[in-house]
This record gives structure tokens, C-alpha cells and sequence, in this order.
């Protein structure tokens, strides 16, 4: 093979040698896993078997713990049976002195023993002498016929029990000794009850759970406070009746089940217990101990996260061993292919300083072809506000060469001299790092003294290193939409106004009708006033020139109203009373109502909040709805040309009604309904609710219908409140 020349490639590495090498390293990795796994899964059981010694070694501790408090005071019932005041107050229960001896002695004797208590009960259960008797929770006189350890020592067998304390309510474990006459007969029982307080405070600072559970399942000592009087199984009706048939917990006779997730594996020691405590998932590893002679069985956890992390740190610690042999080997492996890149780097340098000189090239003259297409004017500015870069569609926008504009500071040439004041607040804000982020307007002047309206967004503007080196901007030309959105405006205003014109001319006969009533009424009255001043009657004078006097108030009062709504030029945003909107529509209407024999129902509070918008705007929007109403039931009854109006506030909105008792829309032309040019009238120009909705838009509220229950449609206008207290 001929030596390879710089200017001649490397041959490429064969594929069936990569392929090997890929498979090796395959193998390799996957048999590194399954070691790691394997070691993990040997440590895990490592870890549960010490914690499974460690219970045990801690069961121990606790099982002659629980025995020791039960036998510690086993023999005190025998030997207190055979004292001679106890059996004498067994052979003499009326004795009083007898018992008030026997009494003192009991009270002696569990005093220097440490007990509880100590009693003496005769055959029939009830307590003839106690070491309590002078307390108020005194056993004397209580009857225990009901608890198993009499019940067991009454039959002449020692009794063992733990429960809730039927007296003082306090639980305890009771020992019972029957006592003998010299034939064996049983004469009376004898009883010690040992409190277990101390080994239950003791717990509460054992870090994991134990607890204690009786024949049944049930809890009645535990480091966990919430799992007490919890059963390990369900338990059936008998053993329920049982529990409470002896009052063991007292009155309680619902026992849950543990709030657990057992888990049992064979090969594990103990079993997987998963449960909450204090609000947190735990899992404990847990055995069980029974305590036959006691009749208890006893349980003692380990947090089985220890596990966890022993598998965890075997696994973390055989991937860092074998991510050192792979980094070793792939060191080994670069090694080699080291020297062979540098010499292909070294032949390729020169041709990739070529290309990259050609590709930056390339990018400069397109970044600049695309700077000089852009229609956007750019600026940059640097941190002292000295403009450092402008392309030609901002000196076509402002009618100056970027040479007159490079190197300026504020004032800008191009600044509109009457919004001298809002430019440098612009520029004070954007030198103080707190540009507008949506954007702002603004006004500029061009050389030839036309002007510019634009909108400018500025974000901050970084170097190639990442430092913050000044501020660019976009400055967009929208002065020609301003121009439209005016046009539009203004346009959408002839609009509304020719609808209120052609509202007018529909209601022309009507408000002619009107205007009548007064104006014969102003004749009459005048003609009147005449004659009583030659008559001399000043009484009727007087009342004569009033009644001119209202007519003419009134005729002026309509003419008002015409002349307010018709006007092109409204007043512009307000706050309206809703009632006020109203009666003034109505006020509008009242000559085609009657005309028509349509009434109007009104539900509107005067408490209601006002709306904000144009009062003109929305007395239109009332009007044609209303009189859309008024034309929909002509050919309603006359007694059901009714017309209801109400409002009210509906999730901080107003929530205006307009309900007919007319024919309703027709369901296949709900959606023409606020097209424009539609219309079901002849000769209508079928814009007038096209329009209402566009002032409803306009005023950020809605308009809509339904049908109305029982014929009829309801439109709804929804509006904002005002914010105004």
C-alpha cells in the first residue's frame, strides 16, 4: 500500500472491525449490569436480614419488658387473698368496721407495692374493699361481674386481661387471684391493676413503630398514636359483641383496619408493611412475635428505606467502578485515534479556514442584503444612548443618512418637537433597563416636515460574549393604518348614525302623534286662558296658563330626547344608570307602544351599579332591540303584547333582558341573525342588529338570544360594570 499523502484521504475503518468493536463494548456493558444488578440484589438482602436481626434482638428487649410489668405483680393477689382482714371481710360484708380494716390493709399493701390498684370482690362481682376507697373514683360498690379475669378467677383460674377501665376509664392490665377457703371453694376474687403508662411513653421515643395487639387484632399499645383501638384483620360480629359484652375499650365498638399495604415475600425475613405517616409514604420492614401466655402478639418495624439505600449505594458504587474501566478503556481507545486525527486535522486546516472565510463572507453580504430589504427600521444605541447603527429603512422613515445619524446623542434630528417630553421619558426609561415591553407609539417628524407615525419595540441588545452592550429597537411605519383605523372610525359613526336616523324615520308618524297631543293641547289651553281673563276668573286663568305651561314643557321634553339621539357627536364614555337607559328609550317609544297596544314590563332596581359606555351608543342598542320587539308582535293577541324588561349583576357583569311574546326566529336563521344586509322586514336595510353588536363589541360586552319559554325570544346584553365607587 502506498504511503498516504497529506492531500489524500485516510482510507476508512473497515465496517467489520467497527462492527466487532461496537459488539464488545455491547457485551461488555451489558455483563458490567448484570454484575451491578446481582450485587445489589445481595446487599438489599444483606441489609433486610441485619434488620431482621436487629428486631429481633430489639423484640427481645420489649418481650421481657411486656413480661416483666405482667409478672412483676402476679403474686400480689394471692398473697393479699390470704391476709385474715380480707377474708374477714369476705365472711362479714355488712361489717362496716370489718371492711373500713380491710380497706386500710389493701390501700397499705398496693401502696408499697406500686400497683394501680388493688381490690377485693366477692362472688357476685361487686367491690367490697379497695386501695381507692378514699378517692372519688373509689371502686367500692362497683360491680366487675362482667369482666373476663373475675369471671376466670371466680372458676378458680388466675385471670389476665387488658382494658379500659370501667371506673376511671383509664386502661390497664388487671391480674386476678381467686381466694380459697381451707375446703378450695372459692370465697371472693382479689384483683391488681398495673398500668402500662410507662412503657407506652417509653415507646414514643423509639424511632420506628411498635405496638402491641390482643387475641383479636386489636391495637391497645402502639408508638403510633393514630393506630391505637385499629385491628390487624375485619372483625366478625361475635367479637365485636364480645369487646363490648366485657366493655375491654369502653364504649367503643368500632375497630378499623390498620391503614396498611401488606406485602409478604418467602424469601425475605418478616413481611413489607406500606403505610402514611405524618403525611409522608413510609415502608417498614416488620415481624411479628406472639406472646402466648400473655395471649398478646407483638410487633416491632425497621424502615425498610435502609434497604433501599443499600441496593442504591451497591448500585451507584458498581456504576462508578464501571464507568472507571470504561473511561479507561475509551482513554486508551482516543489514545490511538489521536495521532491519526491530528494528521488529518493538519491536511484539513487550511481548507476549513478557506471555507469558513468564504462562508463568513457569505453571511455578511446576506445579513446586509437582508438588513437593507427590511421594511422595519432598526436603531442600536449603545449604554450612553449614541445611535451606533440605523439601516436604510429607518433613514427612508425619517429622510436622514445614516452619516447624520451615527454618533448622535439625544435630541434626535427626527423627534417630533411637540412630543419632546414623551420621547426623553421614552429614552430615560429604556436607559434605565425598563423599556416597554409591549411597545410604545410614537410620533416622529421627517426631514421634509411631514409626520411619521410609529410603533417602536426595544429589547436589549448583546455582544458576542454575552455582556449587555446597548439597545436596539424596531421601528415600525403605521401611520397609514392610523389613517385607516380613523377613516374606519369615523365611518362606523356615519353608520350608527344613519341607523338612528332610519330608527327615526321608522318611528316618524308616531313621534308626529306626539308632538300633536301638546300642541292642540297648547291651543285649547290657550284659547281657554283668553276667555276666563275677559270672564275675569283668575282661579281657571291661572290653571289654564299652568296646563299651557306643562304642554309646552312637554313638547320641548320631546323634542329633547329626538335631538339627543339623533346627534352624531356623542358625549362619549360615561357611567349610566341602567333604569336611566331605559326610561329613556321607553320614553322614545311610548307614542309607537301605544300606537301598537303594546306595555312594557320593567323588573330594573334602582340599586343596581351603573354600566360604563356611551350613553347615546347604548340607548341605540336599546331602541332597536325594543322596537325589533314591538314590530315582532303584531300579530301577538293584544292582550299578550307585553314587552319585559329586567336587570341584574351575574358574575360582576350587567346582564341586560329584552323578552317578546312574538313568533320567535326561526332555528334556520339564528345564525344570519347579526349578519349584515339580513332582514326579515320589508323594506328594512337589515343592519340595524349588525350594528348593535358592533357597539356592544366596541363597549367589551356581548349581545346574544334564546328562545323564550312559551313563545318569544329573550336577547341578553351584557355590559361592564363600573369600577367607579
Amino acid at each position: 500500500m502506498p504511503p498516504t499523502t497529506p492531500e489524500q484521504p485516510l482510507p476508512p475503518p473497515r465496517p467489520r472491525l467497527r462492527s466487532r468493536t461496537v459488539a464488545a463494548w455491547t457485551a461488555a456493558c451489558a455483563l458490567a449490569l448484570l454484575l451491578i444488578g446481582l450485587a445489589a440484589q445481595w446487599a438489599a438482602m444483606r441489609e433486610a436480614n441485619f434488620q431482621a436481626d436487629s428486631i429481633r434482638r430489639a423484640m427481645e428487649v420489649h418481650v421481657l419488658g411486656l413480661r416483666d410489668a405482667a409478672g412483676k405483680y402476679s403474686y400480689l393477689p394471692f398473697t393479699a387473698g390470704i391476709h385474715p382482714e380480707v377474708l374477714a371481710a369476705l365472711a362479714h360484708p355488712q361489717d362496716a368496721a370489718v371492711k373500713q380494716r380491710a380497706n386500710l390493709y389493701i390501700e397499705e399493701v398496693n401502696r408499697q407495692a406500686g400497683s394501680d390498684a388493688l381490690y377485693l370482690i366477692d362472688l357476685n362481682g361487686l367491690t367490697l374493699a379497695a386501695s381507692n376507697w378514699a378517692t372519688p373514683q373509689s371502686f367500692v360498690g362497683e360491680s366487675y361481674a362482667n369482666r373476663p379475669y373475675f369471671i376466670d378467677a371466680r372458676a378458680g383460674r388466675s385471670g389476665l386481661f387488658y382494658g379500659v377501665g370501667q371506673t376511671t376509664g383509664e386502661p390497664g392490665l388487671f391480674i386476678s387471684a381467686p381466694i380459697r377457703s381451707d375446703a378450695g371453694a372459692v370465697l371472693g376474687v382479689v384483683t391488681v391493676k398495673v398500668s402500662l403508662r410507662q412503657l407506652q411513653e417509653a415507646w414514643t421515643f423509639v424511632r420506628d413503630p411498635i405496638l402491641l395487639t390482643d387475641a383479636r387484632g386489636i391495637v391497645f399499645l402502639s408508638s403510633v398514636p393514630s393506630w391505637l383501638y385499629q385491628t390487624t384483620r375485619a372483625l366478625g360480629a361475635a367479637e365485636v359483641e364480645g369487646v363490648r359484652r366485657d366493655q375491654q375499650y369502653g364504649a367503643r365498638t368500632g375497630f378499623p383496619l390498620l391503614p396498611w399495604k401488606v406485602e409478604r415475600d418467602e424469601g425475605q425475613p418478616g413481611y413489607l408493611v406500606r403505610t402514611n405517616l405524618e403525611g409522608k409514604p413510609r415502608r417498614f420492614l416488620a415481624v411479628d412475635e406472639p406472646l402466648p401466655d400473655l395471649g398478646w402478639t407483638l410487633t416491632v418495624m425497621a424502615d425498610h428505606a435502609e434497604v433501599t439505600r443499600a441496593r442504591e449505594r451497591t448500585w451507584m458504587l458498581g456504576l462508578l467502578a464501571a464507568g472507571v474501566l470504561l473511561l479507561g478503556g475509551l482513554y486508551w481507545q482516543l489514545r490511538e485515534r489521536r495521532f491519526a486525527e491530528q494528521r488529518d486535522a493538519r491536511r484539513d486546516l487550511e481548507l476549513r479556514v478557506r471555507e469558513r472565510t468564504h462562508a463568513l463572507d457569505e453571511a455578511h453580504a446576506f445579513r446586509k442584503a437582508m438588513e437593507d430589504s427590511l421594511l422595519v427600521g432598526m436603531r442600536a444605541r449603545d449604554l450612553e444612548g449614541r445611535i451606533v447603527y440605523v439601516n436604510p429603512a429607518f433613514c427612508e422613515m425619517t429622510g436622514y443618512d445614516a452619516d447624520e445619524l451615527l454618533g448622535r446623542l439625544p435630541p434626535y434630528p427626527y423627534w417630533h418637537p411637540s412630543d419632546v417630553t414623551e420621547h426623553w421619558r421614552h429614552y430615560e426609561a429604556m436607559m434605565s433597563g425598563q423599556p416597554a415591553r409591549s411597545g410604545f407609539e410614537s410620533r416622529l417628524r421627517h426631514r421634509d416636515g411631514h409626520e411619521v407615525i410609529t410603533m417602536v419595540y426595544t429589547a436589549p441588545l448583546i455582544d458576542a460574549d454575552g455582556r449587555h452592550s446597548g439597545w436596539m429597537s424596531s421601528v415600525v411605519d403605521i401611520t397609514e393604518q392610523k389613517r385607516a383605523e380613523l377613516r374606519q372610525r369615523q365611518n362606523d359613526e356615519q353608520l350608527q348614525h344613519a341607523q338612528r336616523l332610519a330608527s327615526l324615520g321608522e318611528m316618524a308618524s308616531t313621534l308626529a302623534h306626539e308632538l300633536n297631543q301638546p300642541l292642540m293641547a297648547l291651543s285649547n289651553f290657550a284659547s281657554a286662558a283668553k276667555a276666563f281673563a275677559e270672564q275675569g276668573n283668575q282661579a281657571l286663568l291661572v290653571s289654564s296658563l299652568d296646563e299651557t305651561m306643562a304642554q309646552a314643557q312637554r313638547s320641548a321634553e320631546i323634542v329633547r330626547r329626538i335631538r339627543g339621539f339623533v346627534r352624531q357627536r356623542t358625549v362619549g364614555t360615561e357611567d349610566c344608570a341602567v333604569a336611566a337607559l331605559v326610561t329613556n328609550t321607553l320614553a322614545l317609544l311610548q307614542g309607537e307602544m301605544r300606537q301598537r297596544g303594546v306595555r312594557a314590563e320593567v323588573r330594573v332596581p334602582a340599586t343596581l351599579p351603573p354600566v360604563r359606555g356611551d350613553r347615546v351608543l347604548l340607548e341605540q342598542v336599546l331602541l332597536n332591540l325594543l322596537s325589533n320587539s314591538l314590530q315582532a308582535m303584531q300579530s301577538t293577541p293584544p292582550a299578550q303584547r307585553v314587552v319585559e324588561i329586567e336587570a341584574e349583576v351575574v358574575d360582576a357583569r350587567m346582564r341586560i333582558r329584552i323578552a317578546d311574546h312574538g313568533p320567535g326566529i326561526d332555528a334556520a336563521l339564528a345564525e344570519q341573525v347579526f349578519a349584515p344586509f339580513f332582514t326579515t322586514k320589508a323594506g328594512g336595510l337589515g343592519l340595524g342588529l349588525n350594528i348593535c353588536r358592533t357597539i356592544v363589541e366596541a363597549h367589551r360586552g356581548d349581545l346574544f338570544f334564546a328562545d323564550r319559554p312559551g313563545g318569544g325570544t329573550v336577547f341578553t346584553l351584557v355590559l361592564e360594570i363600573s369600577s367607579t365607587p
